[in-house]
């Protein structure tokens, strides 16, 4: 018992102790949701359910955020709806080939979400399922897909309408002021893991934090997009964003190549090791040390400069003259690159102008892996075609509920890590949410009809769930729970005591989330040392194509690239087992090695090398 309740208390911990923010978030969620419900009621809107909860499906801590999402679910379900009317149009009454139509739609979409990041992949997910969701119910009648399609948008609208007014205008938290904040937290975080590699600090520890450096260095390239559709005078704000990305990624790399080379021995390389050091330990530990970057920006400089001087000190007795050259020009690098964050801290307080800002922009490239898309596709399209099949067999009319929730949870969890547990999370938010609603439509709101009365009943239950909402470990229960709770309760102006067709809608729902993860254990099932392969595969070819091929990549295109599939590795690494620690480390390796690799080129081009110099690094990268 007492095991027990330490973990529940682990697990509970910061829902029970909720910030201002989370706060926030759940009132001006619900409060968005309330008037997305009142305003449909007004409108008169058959399915008013659905713009209260397109409130809580694009609900998000960040203005842009909710943005992102609403923008892109508008996109998805007009490109939904309008291959619905298509694929009626074009199927007429041959169930056989409408049902095969569906079925490839849902698989391109899936196969494009699962090339995509968010929110576009969830913008293509979406258009996939809404085709089912339009097309199914107007099956064989001809004019109710335009009619359905018509109502459904009109219902995502006010719903994404409602929630990003409320985001936007009731205590907003902007993407610019959240990137900000993340940027400072970067910030710190680099120079507590370059002091400590610096240092020869715990190995677990380094390698825990540069895990979490390169995570968050990702999301943060991801809050780009999020900054330009607040508002177009924030637009600018990913520019600098874009630029201080491949900078901190430099860091990153330039610490992990220093921490590698042997500690030199000699006094004046000591020195730049040593201020750099210091520098680190002041601006991670003195409070408020990120509030003006004009000295940390200075010092840099200074110890940048110094660090390229020395090399031509270097006499012919040195031991290694070229390590040692090379560790001072790494650390010239580091230093420069910190120096850029920091300008890049301030760039998005006040963003540059047009004409000043610098055009050339670091290439940021993300990983794609097709193999996996055209897997989600397959099962995805399969799974829609068979469940499909069977209710055209019977003509059991409650299983097209079901195939809704096929398509929808096969299609829109295909791209996740680990598709099957996050579909479990969705499938224990809607069970809790059922017996709650069953209480409320059959009961309560019956008795007690209004929309007052429906406030009193309902925000007492989505205030705590919007709360859960804002829980990173809580967040995929708690989302299902809060959109399934509203699905099941089905709420209209006039509620009738009727539980037949509640316990049936909710059946199939329900085991139309089964069958789905069902779907993903059995139909082509994810194989994590397989994608894990795939990954290093590509990183094999990005070193033969640095090593042999005539352009030369740019430095930021090979680096955001690498990171990235590093990234992707971080989730596969907790379900390979020990195995992984061996394949983090060689990954890191590799982009040492193709770093060094680009170095190794640029001296090659530039032309200033003796001719028996440029033989043997020839030879090299062709023996590499």
């Amino acid at each position: 018992m007492e095991r027990l309740r330490e973990r529940l208390e682990k697990r509970f911990a910061g829902l029970a102790s909720p910030t201002r923010s989370d706060w926030i978030f759940a009132l001006r969620t619900v409060s968005a949701g309330l008037i997305a419900l009142f305003a449909a009621y007004a409108l008169k809107l058959e399915h008013p359910q659905w713009a209260m909860m397109t409130v809580f499906i694009v609900a998000q801590p960040v203005a842009g955020m909710v943005l992102a999402k609403g923008f892109y679910r508008l996109i998805g379900t007009l490109v939904g709806a309008a291959a619905a009317v298509a694929i009626t149009f074009l199927c007429g009454g041959n169930a056989w080939l409408f049902v095969a139509a569906v079925s490839l739609w849902i698989g391109l979409c899936t196969y494009v979400s699962s090339m995509l990041r968010n929110p576009e992949a969830y913008g293509a997910a979406l258009a996939g399922y809404t085709a089912t969701i339009v097309a199914l119910p107007a099956f064989g009648q001809p004019h109710l897909p335009l009619e359905l399609a018509a109502a459904r948008c009109a219902e995502i609208v006010l719903g994404i309408v409602c929630a990003g007014l409320t985001s936007r205008l009731i205590l907003p938290q902007l993407a610019r002021d959240a990137m900000r904040a993340r940027l400072r937290r970067l910030i710190l975080d680099l120079a507590v893991y370059a002091k400590s590699a610096f240092g020869g600090g715990d190995a677990a520890k380094l390698e825990s934090l540069y895990r979490k450096l390169i995570a968050d260095s990702q999301a943060l390239g991801e809050m780009r997009a999020y900054a330009r559709l607040e508002a177009p005078s924030q637009a600018t704000h990913a520019y600098p964003v874009r630029r201080t990305i491949g900078h901190l990624l430099s860091a990153l790399s330039a610490v992990r190549m220093l921490h590698a080379h042997p500690r030199p021995a000699d006094a004046p390389r000591l020195l730049v090791r040593g201020e750099l050091r210091t520098l680190l330990e002041e601006l991670s530990d003195k409070p408020g040390a990120l509030d003006d970057t004009r000295p940390w920006i200075a010092r840099l400089q200074q110890i940048a400069d110094r660090a390229r001087r020395l090399p031509d000190e270097i006499g012919a007795d040195d031991p290694d003259p070229v390590g040692a050259a090379t560790r001072l020009a790494i650390a010239a690098e580091f230093a420069d690159a910190l120096k850029e964050i920091l300008r890049g801290l301030d760039a998005l307080a006040a963003p540059p102008s047009g004409r000043a800002r610098d055009r050339r922009q670091p290439a940021l490239v993300i990983h794609r892996d097709r193999p996996a898309a055209v897997r989600n596709a397959v099962r995805a399209a399969l799974a829609t075609m068979l469940v499909a099949a069977f209710w055209l067999a019977t003509r059991w009319s409650e299983l097209a509920g079901v195939l809704i929730i096929v398509a929808v949870v096969s299609s829109l969890f295909a791209p996740r890590p680990n598709p099957v547990q996050v579909a479990w999370g969705f499938f224990k938010g809607t069970l809790l949410a059922l017996p709650v609603a069953f209480v409320i439509s059959q009961y309560a709101l019956p008795a007690l009809p209004g929309f007052g009365w429906f406030v009193v009943f309902v925000v007492p239950i989505l205030v705590p769930a919007a709360l859960a909402m804002a829980n990173p470990r809580l967040v995929g229960v708690a989302t299902a729970f809060a959109i399934n709770f509203l699905a099941f309760l089905s709420p209209h102006q006039v509620m009738v005591y009727d539980p037949g067709p509640f316990l049936a809608g909710s059946a199939s729902i329900l085991v139309g989330i089964l069958l789905a993860i069902g779907v993903y254990l059995a139909v082509l099932p994810a194989q994590p040392w397989a994608t894990v392969e795939r990954l290093v595969e590509s990183m094999r070819e990005d070193l033969v194509r640095l090593c042999l091929h005539e352009r030369i990549p740019r430095r930021t295109a090979f680096e955001s690239l690498a990171y990235d599939r590093i990234n992707q590795l971080l989730p596969l690494a907790q379900r390979i087992g020990r195995k992984a620690d061996a394949l983090f480390g060689g990954s890191i390796a590799s982009v040492a090695v193709g770093l060094e690799t680009v170095r190794l080129r640029k001296a090659l081009a530039a032309g200033r090398l003796s001719p028996e110099t440029s033989g043997t690094i020839r030879e090299f990268l062709q023996a590499l």
